[in-house]
């Protein structure tokens, strides 16, 4: 069986999948783009190894900082470990949707045809993609994924079908709560050593693709060259994970059929009773 844990940061997620993997002598499998990398651990809030728990943990930590790492290869990475742990329970876990659709559906990847856009603004790009799609879901200062979108050769995809049977499951809290655990933990980042692990990385490979996209470390390294203060890049991290919070939501509800639970941060056992009750209700096969 495979249970896909998705939602945004600070919820629970890591604690519930470890909690599920013991439970159903299962491994946990990483669905975050940003722990796949060595070395991005606070900024990743990645999975320390005090709190996996003898729990097998898989997808986390497999490329180093400089190299480039695609949907196509997590697909292919992905689909290797369900077909090699095919007679464990499988939980999977992150935010990243499209690791997870790419992984989980009959996901195809469109061929490109690179065409020049640098005379074209992002508002520019933004209209052209709208001629395509109306119902368009990036994010206008996507400057990347607009681009991309705009080079395939096959914008009217067919809908992916699931190639495994899994259950997702979400879990969420309100905004005003979310938004404030996000400041927390933010902060908490500086006072681990964001800044000195972003400081360590940018000096050791430079402006590498992931450092430049991942949040909290694209905020800091504009602070590290003197673009913005320190406080206007604490600000800006939490603005933009809030954001991609959104986002989030908008992904899963509209990608997948997703099953919420209200995290219970003072009592997180009544959570994951919860989910087991939910998954021992619905009749799922075990192994």
């Amino acid at each position: 069986m495979i249970i896909c844990i998705v939602g945004p940061t600070g919820v629970g997620k890591t604690r519930l999948s470890i909690m599920l993997a013991k439970h159903y002598n299962g491994i946990v499998v990483n669905a975050d783009a940003c722990q796949i990398y060595k070395e991005l651990n606070i900024g990743s809030a990645k999975v320390k190894e005090n709190e996996k728990e003898g729990v097998d943990h898989f997808l986390f930590d497999i490329k180093n900082v400089s190299e480039d790492y695609s949907v196509a290869d997590y697909q292919k990475d992905l689909r290797q470990i369900l077909d090699k742990y095919k007679d464990r329970n499988i939980i999977l876990v992150g935010g990243t949707g499209l690791y997870i659709k790419a992984g989980l559906y009959d996901y195809r990847f469109s061929a490109i045809e690179k065409k020049d856009y640098s005379n074209y603004t992002n508002e520019e790009l933004y209209n052209e993609c709208l001629k395509i799609d109306k119902n368009l879901k990036i994010d206008q200062n996507n400057r990347r994924r607009l681009e991309n979108y705009l080079n395939r050769t096959d914008k009217n995809k067919r809908i992916p079908v699931s190639l495994y049977d899994v259950k997702y499951i979400g879990l969420t809290t309100d905004r005003d709560n979310l938004y404030n655990i996000i400041n927390q933990r933010v902060d908490k980042m500086f006072q681990d050593g964001l800044l000195k692990e972003v400081k360590e990385l940018y000096q050791k490979y430079g402006d590498v693709n992931i450092l430049k996209r991942a949040i909290g470390y694209k905020e800091v390294i504009l602070y590290l060259n003197g673009s913005i203060s320190l406080e206007e890049c604490s600000e800006l991290i939490k603005k933009n994970t809030r954001h991609y919070a959104k986002r989030q939501y908008t992904w899963f509800n509209n990608q997948m059929e997703v099953t919420w639970f209200k995290t219970n941060f003072t009592n997180f056992m009544e959570t994951y009773n919860n989910v087991i009750d939910y998954l021992e209700k619905n009749n799922l096969k075990f192994k």
